[in-house]
């Protein structure tokens, strides 16, 4: 783990309440897998005092991307800061996804895309790869031409039916999961209701499913206890023993 007091090369907006940042950060961009998180101090003073956790969207030479949602304090001082202003960082942080060498399904809800990203750019380019991308409405589908740019299938679903299937994309991958054979792995991350959604849909077809979390986090290197998430074996930490499980390893 480095931690860095570096620069934002850019900060974009992807939309009406989502961002894209770059970051310079050579030696964590080295170091990175998909999966993995930085930890990041959003103000340039104790307001906020907790860093804040982004999963690693992009990586590639020096820089680091993240992409993030615009929910609190945090992330509301990150939208407003510029080129070139000072940042610091902690990184990389955590476990990040096995790349397995079958095919691979890829359920992303809202802005859980983001670890994908990093992900399918990793993947063996022959394998079979098809995306799920869920979320409540048109504007919050993201990073779906990225998926299909690398060649994946591409399904969309949104809650209130204004792009692609109207609903839940776990009913796409029920539908889905009972033609796979049983080699094929699926990668996850979203809020906690689909990964179990995930997770029951994934041992009811004898699939093997790996799923990123997404949790408050405080010292985001497994010290302060305060990202427990219950497993079959005991609590574990989201940070430090995450925020990638085996989901059949989590007591949902």
């Amino acid at each position: 783990m480095i931690r860095l007091k570096t620069k934002i090369i850019s900060n974009e907006k992807v939309s009406q309440d989502v961002r894209k940042m770059a970051i310079y950060a050579p030696e964590i961009s080295v170091e990175i897998k998909p999966g993995q998180f930085i930890h990041v101090k959003c103000g340039d003073n104790s307001r906020p005092l907790l860093r804040r956790p982004f999963s690693v969207h992009c990586y590639s030479g020096d820089a680091v991307e993240i992409l993030y949602k615009l929910k609190g304090e945090g992330t509301k001082i990150l939208a407003q800061k510029k080129p070139n202003e000072a940042i610091d960082i902690m990184g990389p942080l955590g476990n990040g996804f096995e790349i397995k060498p079958s095919g691979a399904i890829l359920v992303a809800g809202g802005i859980g895309v983001a670890p994908l990203v990093a992900l399918i750019d990793e993947m063996n380019k022959k394998s079979k790869t098809t995306v799920l991308i869920g979320a409540k409405n048109s504007e919050e589908i993201l990073c779906s031409e990225h998926f299909k740019n690398k060649g994946a299938e591409v399904i969309i679903a949104t809650e209130d039916g204004s792009l692609g299937k109207k609903g839940l994309i776990t009913a796409s991958l029920e539908n889905l999961a009972k033609q796979l054979p049983n080699e094929t792995e699926i990668y996850a991350c979203g809020p906690n209701a689909m990964l179990k959604e995930v997770s029951d849909i994934a041992a009811k077809n004898n699939l093997n499913a790996q799923v990123s979390l997404e949790e408050h986090m405080a010292c985001g290197i497994g010290v302060c206890l305060g990202c427990a998430v219950k497993t079959k074996s005991g609590y574990k930490m989201v940070c430090k023993d995450g925020p990638v499980f085996n989901s059949q390893e989590l007591d949902w």
